[in-house]
């Protein structure tokens, strides 16, 4: 089949509809997961989009016509996914597109929990299939049922947390902004069961976003929310993304919480539970991840960039949370995988055991560690860059573990290229902010020319 290869990204497949993925390419690539894990039942589910049920539609029959049952879950986040995925013990395929705009779709797949395909694990040989139409002989025919197990999902989460310790707490209020993506109506549905005043804006899943766009990381998406912290004088703000396995914070001041920060805070809070345990940070993070996790008696293991990565070696190591700068947090209790809504949860859990604010938290990570935050410029030889990045800071250790990291005493800064854009993504810290600011314009200046 003619199919766009640009489609199969290094985590997922992803595309504009119907220009670069349509049903016919989504039934194409329904055969080809079947054919490639050689398996009997798949579990499908799927987000907002406008697009969602035609691919959800088409993806199935290409299941089926491959001869293996679909279990259709419906409309569900990503993180409800993984749990179906978990707890049936079974492959699926989300269909998603993530933060995108509205009119891209795609897909997740779970190979078996925690782990999922990846480029170079799975998308490649799906992409070769699709190209060659090189199915297997189906035997028969799949068949096809709905199951709910959004209760259980439900049940879940909230018997991850101390319920009684919030409760003891007193009031609190947090503001949510879902963004009309899908993860709205079971956060509502769990909140519903906690001791807290739950806000929300945008909970209804509608896929022509009427309102704003679905990546939290903008910040013209969540300036709204921002002001809303302020006005309702609320603990903090929890922003998602279109489908729910990513989590933003807004602390009591309305002020963004970097995505390594955070890790930071959540990483020593969940230390003082399981004392010793490892957490994963990826290679973007602000040195406050390693440094307070080692503080707090934890071992801190760096990792490469992609939920992929992540949740392979959260397994492999048995550790107990992970975080990435982009709002991805891992947790060993949720079978190593990512959620959007367990961050949020603990967030309220770790407020109310600690009796103070976020932004207190905060600020002595904040009066330490100064980063630039992720810049990203275009360029015209990605590959030219690094060089020059080599050759410029050629005094500095240097790795290659995902992208370029320049490494100083006082300083050090990663770059990687962008799988799908002639970009390179530029993130740098320094010990003191002048220091921040002088080196980020210096190496800002060896990548732009």
């Amino acid at each position: 089949m003619d199919i766009n290869p640009g489609i199969f990204k290094a985590y997922d497949i992803r595309g504009i509809y119907p220009t670069e993925l349509n049903e016919a390419g989504a039934y194409a690539i329904g055969r080809a997961f079947v054919t490639y894990l050689n398996v009997s039942e798949v579990i499908v589910g799927h987000d907002m989009r406008l697009s969602g049920p035609a691919i959800f539609d088409a993806v199935t029959r290409g299941i089926i016509d491959q001869g293996a049952n679909v279990i259709e879950i419906g409309l569900v986040s990503t993180d409800q996914f993984y749990y179906a995925c978990a707890q049936l013990g079974l492959p699926g395929m989300m269909v998603t597109a993530s933060h995108n705009p509205k009119e891209y779709n795609g897909f997740k797949m779970v190979r078996k929990m925690p782990y999922l395909l990846s480029g170079s694990e799975g998308i490649a040989d799906l992409r070769t299939i699709v190209q060659t139409d090189a199915y297997a002989t189906p035997g028969r025919k799949g068949s096809r049922r709905h199951i709910d197990l959004s209760e259980g999902f439900v049940n879940h989460m909230l018997g991850l947390i101390d319920i009684d310790l919030i409760a003891s707490a007193g009031p609190m209020t947090v503001v949510a902004d879902t963004g009309n993506g899908t993860v709205g109506p079971i956060l509502e549905r769990v909140y519903r069961k906690l001791p807290v005043n739950f806000v929300g804006l945008y909970l209804d899943p509608d896929g022509s976003l009427p309102n704003h766009g679905l990546d939290p990381l903008q910040p013209e998406n969540r300036a709204e929310l921002e002001r809303r912290v302020i006005s309702e004088k609320a603990a903090a703000g929890f922003a998602f993304d279109g489908d729910g396995d990513r989590f933003f914070a807004i602390d009591d001041r309305g002020q963004f919480v970097a995505g390594d920060y955070f890790t930071a805070i959540m990483a020593r809070y969940l230390l003082k539970r399981s004392p010793g345990a490892k957490i994963v940070y990826d290679v973007r993070a602000s040195w406050a991840v390693p440094q307070l996790v080692a503080a707090a008696g934890g071992t801190a293991l760096e990792e490469r960039v992609g939920h992929a990565f992540i949740k392979r070696r959260m397994a492999d190591e048995g550790a107990l949370f992970g975080g990435e700068v982009t709002g991805h947090y891992y947790f060993k209790e949720f079978f190593f995988a990512d959620s959007g809504l367990l961050p949020s949860l603990l967030t309220v859990e770790m407020l109310a055991r600690e009796g103070t604010t976020l932004s207190q938290l905060l600020k002595p990570i904040e009066s330490k560690y100064f980063i630039s935050g992720e810049i990203n410029s275009k360029v015209t030889d990605s590959a030219a860059v690094i060089a020059a990045l080599k050759a410029r800071f050629a005094d500095a250790k240097i790795e290659t573990r995902d992208g370029l990291s320049i490494i100083y005493p006082d300083w050090h800064f990663n770059v990687r290229t962008s799988n799908t854009e002639p970009l390179v993504r530029l993130n740098l810290e320094a010990m003191d902010v002048a220091v921040m600011a002088q080196r980020r314009d210096e190496v800002l200046a060896v990548i732009r020319g």
